[in-house]
C-alpha cells in the first residue's frame, strides 16, 4: 500500500522506525507537538493537512494522534479512509496496547512517562515550555513570566506560576520508555535530572513498538484500530472502544427554483373601422 502519515512530531523517531521495517511505502508528515496545547486550533489545522491530501493518491491516512484531549473528535475523512489507533493519548504508542498502558498506570499511579520525542520538543526555538513535559515553573521560567508582571502586577503573576507548577505535586515517578534505538541519546540523565530537581524517583521500563508497526504496516483490526470511511466523522465512545464514527449529514440540498413562467400578454387588435 501507499500510505501518508500525519503524526505529532513526539513519535518522530518511533513512527521513522517502524516505517522503515514496513513493506508499505510510506509518506511521512509531522505536525508541531504544540498543537496540543489548544485542541481546537489543533484540530483545524490536522483537518486542512487531511484536506490537502489531494484524492486518488494513498490507500489511507494514517493519524498519529491518539484521543489527545479531543483533538481528533469531529475530523473527518474527505474521499481516502482515516486509520487512528485506539488509545487515550500517545504514551500508549509506545507502551504497544491500551491493555498495557492501563495496567502500567494502574500499578504505578502518580508516574509521568518521557521519551525521546516528549524530551527533545520540551524546547523550541530555545524557549522552554513549561506546560509541557518535565518542565519547571518559576519566576525564572521562560513562559511570559515578565510579561505577566508586567500585565498583572508581581503577586498575581507568582500566583500564576504557582498554580501551573501543581502538576509536579502531583507526580512521585519519573519513567524512562526506552528502545534499543535510542540508547545513545542522554535521555536517561535527563529524565534523572528531572526526578531531582522534582523530588521523584526515576523508573525506567522497556517500549512496545507492536502497535505502531501493526499501524503502519496495514493490520488494521478493530480492536486497536478505527478506519473513518470517506463520508466519517470522527466521535469519543466514552467507553473501551475511545473512538468511534458517524456519517457527516450530507449538506441540505438547495430548495428547487419555481419554474420560471414567460409573462402572458394580450394580444390587443385595431378596433374595426366606423361605418362613414
Amino acid at each position: 500500500m501507499f500510505l501518508r502519515i500525519i503524526a505529532c512530531e513526539v513519535a518522530f523517531r518511533e513512527i521513522c522506525w517502524v516505517a522503515a521495517r514496513s513493506p508499505n511505502l510510506v509518506d511521512l508528515e509531522f505536525l508541531s507537538q504544540g498543537y496540543h496545547d489548544n485542541s481546537g486550533i489543533g484540530r483545524a489545522h490536522l483537518q486542512e493537512r487531511i484536506d490537502a491530501v489531494p484524492e486518488g493518491k494513498f490507500d489511507a491516512l494514517l493519524l498519529g494522534y491518539a484521543l489527545c484531549n479531543n483533538m481528533v473528535v469531529g475530523l473527518e475523512a474527505r474521499h481516502t479512509p482515516l486509520v487512528i489507533p485506539r488509545a487515550h493519548d500517545c504514551i500508549t504508542f509506545f507502551l504497544g496496547s491500551k491493555e498495557r498502558y492501563a495496567r502500567v498506570f494502574r500499578e504505578r499511579p502518580g508516574t509521568y512517562y518521557y521519551t525521546s520525542g516528549w524530551l527533545e520538543h520540551r524546547e523550541r526555538g530555545g524557549e522552554r515550555v513549561p506546560w509541557q513535559q518535565g518542565a519547571q515553573l518559576g519566576p525564572d521560567t521562560a513562559f511570559g513570566y515578565q510579561e505577566l508582571v508586567e500585565k498583572y502586577g508581581e503577586e498575581n503573576a507568582r500566583y500564576v506560576m504557582e498554580t501551573l507548577g501543581q502538576w509536579v505535586r502531583d507526580y512521585s515517578h519519573g519513567t524512562l520508555i526506552s528502545f534499543d534505538f535510542t540508547r545513545h541519546l542522554p535521555l536517561e540523565a535527563q529524565v534523572r535530572a528531572i526526578c531531582a530537581e522534582n523530588g521523584w524517583d526515576y523508573d525506567e521500563i522497556p517500549g512496545d513498538l507492536g502497535l505502531l508497526q501493526r499501524w503502519v504496516d496495514g493490520e488494521w483490526n478493530e480492536e486497536e484500530f478505527l478506519v473513518v470511511q470517506p463520508g466519517e466523522q470522527v466521535v469519543a465512545t466514552y467507553d473501551e472502544r475511545i473512538l468511534g464514527t458517524r456519517r457527516v449529514a450530507a449538506p441540505a440540498s438547495p430548495k428547487p427554483r419555481p419554474a420560471r413562467t414567460e409573462p402572458s400578454f394580450v394580444e390587443l387588435k385595431p378596433p374595426p373601422p366606423k361605418d362613414e
